[in-house]
């Protein structure tokens, strides 16, 4: 039986899945954070769902980024509160943008919005 990190350098290897993998990575290292944050708090899913007022089920298919659900920035940011954190909302240039929202060039990230 492969390990997950066996089966994930096997699934990558095939380019089409590595180009859907790719497509969801901001997505899955924004659910990396959560998990990283709740770990380094002690707290479980059980835990978090109590000081945001929902389910731990809840909590596990926000955490398991299924794609059924998405969950609101205010969502997000109750959790994040939770954690003791805050949530950044950022909107960023695409690699090989040379302008910036105001139509001036820059290297600096604009901020869409900070909860």
């Amino acid at each position: 039986m492969l390990t997950h990190k066996q089966l994930r350098t096997k699934a990558l290897g095939n380019a089409d899945v590595k180009a859907e993998y790719e497509k969801l990575s901001d997505e899955f290292a924004l659910l990396e954070e959560f998990l990283k944050a709740r770990a380094a708090q002690g707290l479980t899913q059980a835990q978090v769902a109590q000081k945001i007022g929902t389910t731990q089920s809840a909590v596990a298919r926000m955490e398991s980024g299924s794609g059924k659900h998405s969950p609101s920035l205010a969502t997000l940011s109750r959790y994040a509160e939770a954690l003791g954190c805050k949530l950044e909302v950022k909107l960023v240039r695409k690699a090989g943008s040379a302008t910036n929202l105001t139509g001036r060039s820059s290297s600096r990230t604009w901020r869409a919005a900070e909860l």
